[in-house]
């Protein structure tokens, strides 16, 4: 257990046994603190970062893996990916990217931050090594508990966050140790898990995917508006990204705030322009209107 996605696969990116020399990959559309992470390991360590850059509209899951592949060196050991990119709800062909990442000699880590209580998936059907991920996000856990899943065979050989006594080998307690913490929001995960599962996931998932395409249906093809998420509406699910051509992402942000009582996220960078729209299994169908007007009168 940890407090988060970054804790989670930070504890990777410095507890990797590094050379100076070795490569890591990932995306210029990942989270920024991993990549912050990756650029102190570098000054420390010495190591190469190569970043891609996701495509947006893949016309198949090869174009993607492709992306990733053309990255990797003799040299590359870890690649770091998205199961699903927190800027644009792009949901990536993660399997299909461990297994090419494998016949290649690489570990792969994935950041599951918004994948985990949202997709219907089996972590170990991935075959990736290492998984971290949120639990405040879409398991609705209060703030302050996430995971990292690891494969059992990769424990020893990584260090610890905060140095722990003398374990046995194999044992992941050793990266478990952050000190002294409140209990309280880890007594909540239990009800959370049981919550979930009283909904199901493929019930989950299929409500959080009729909700982003409903908004999303009433504006694509309304003029001077940006959609940042693929067309395809397999490669997406709650998230979605929209912006308004001529707009600032932090105008249109501060404007449906301000003028219309809605919350969202700009993002500006990385070729992604636009709000980051997040509806959850409580959001209407009627708020999701209310947005689309917004939307139509700002354009």
């Amino acid at each position: 257990m940890t407090r988060n996605t970054t804790e989670s696969l930070d504890t990777i990116i410095q507890g990797f046994p590094w050379k100076r020399g070795d490569e890591a990959v990932m995306a210029n559309q990942d989270y920024g603190a991993m990549l912050n992470m990756f650029k102190q390991v570098q000054s420390r360590q010495g190591i190469v970062l190569k970043a891609i850059d996701i495509p947006m509209n893949p016309s198949r899951d090869e174009v993607i893996v492709d992306a990733y592949r053309k990255a990797i060196t003799p040299k590359t050991r870890l690649l770091m990916v998205c199961h699903m990119v927190n800027i644009t709800g792009h949901i990536l062909p993660i399997r299909k990217i461990c297994d090419m990442a494998h016949s290649m000699g690489v570990e792969v880590m994935v950041d599951g931050a918004h994948a985990f209580a949202h997709l219907d998936f089996n972590i170990k059907e991935l075959n990736c090594d290492y998984y971290g991920t949120s639990l405040h996000k879409w398991l609705s856990v209060p703030l302050g508990a996430g995971f990292l899943y690891i494969k059992k065979e990769h424990i020893d050989k990584t260090w610890p966050l905060i140095a722990e006594g003398k374990t046995q080998p194999g044992e992941i307690r050793k990266l478990n140790h952050t000190g002294t913490h409140p209990v309280a929001t880890d007594l909540t995960i239990m009800d959370a898990i049981e919550y979930h599962n009283m909904i199901g996931i493929e019930r989950k998932e299929a409500r959080l995917r009729y909700l982003q395409n409903y908004w999303v249906d009433k504006v694509r093809g309304i003029e001077n508006v940006v959609l940042n998420t693929p067309t395809d509406k397999r490669r997406s699910c709650a998230i979605a990204n929209v912006g308004i051509k001529e707009m600032k992402p932090s105008e249109m942000a501060r404007s449906l705030m301000d003028d219309h009582n809605i919350w969202t996220v700009a993002i500006d960078g990385v070729g992604v322009h636009g709000c980051r729209i997040t509806p959850n299994l409580y959001t209407t169908t009627e708020e999701l209107d209310r947005f689309v007007e917004a939307i139509k009168e700002m354009v």
